[in-house]
């Protein structure tokens, strides 16, 4: 069975990132999707929030399961028995950072796999950052996040 982890902060979770889980699903057997615990951002929302906000989004997707994790990827990869790690793409300026990381787990682990994938190009330009710079600002951000991320955002205004 091939099996993919989709790690992130998803702080919150954007339509871009629901788009490229979509993509994921279809190439993989399982998909878990990874909120980190910790990360060097200040979390808007909280892991459990993070964490339910995907899990309303994915119903429809049988083969994806949503968990918070804490600690290193690699060693959540491995214990989790993942063949490949799933990294977004949505523009040339997010490929040195994902290579310089793609390449340091690779050296950690070197079993599993990065594997990149390009969201609709819709989202290209679709950032959690900037989704909450948006919503803080009282803009409207229907069109980037699903209904309930949209709600929460308003309401942490």
């Amino acid at each position: 069975m091939k099996h993919c982890i989709y790690p992130g902060s998803f702080d919150p979770v954007t339509n871009g990132h629901l788009d490229v889980l979509e993509r994921a699903s279809r190439l993989f057997d399982r998909v878990t999707v990874a909120v980190a615990l910790s990360t060097t951002k200040t979390a808007l929302f909280s892991a459990e929030q993070r964490v339910g906000f995907i899990r309303a989004n994915v119903t429809k997707l049988a083969n994806v399961e949503v968990v918070s994790f804490d600690g290193l990827l690699v060693e959540f990869a491995r214990k989790q028995k993942a063949n490949a790690i799933i990294r977004g793409l949505r523009a040339l300026s997010d490929f040195e950072f994902e290579f310089n990381m793609a390449l340091m787990n690779r050296h950690l682990e070197p079993k599993v796999e990065t594997i990149f994938v390009m969201p609709n190009e819709a989202y290209s330009y679709t950032s959690s950052t900037l989704v909450k710079q948006i919503a803080k600002l009282g803009g409207d951000v229907n069109h980037f996040v699903p209904a309930n991320v949209a709600r929460a955002l308003k309401a942490a205004k």
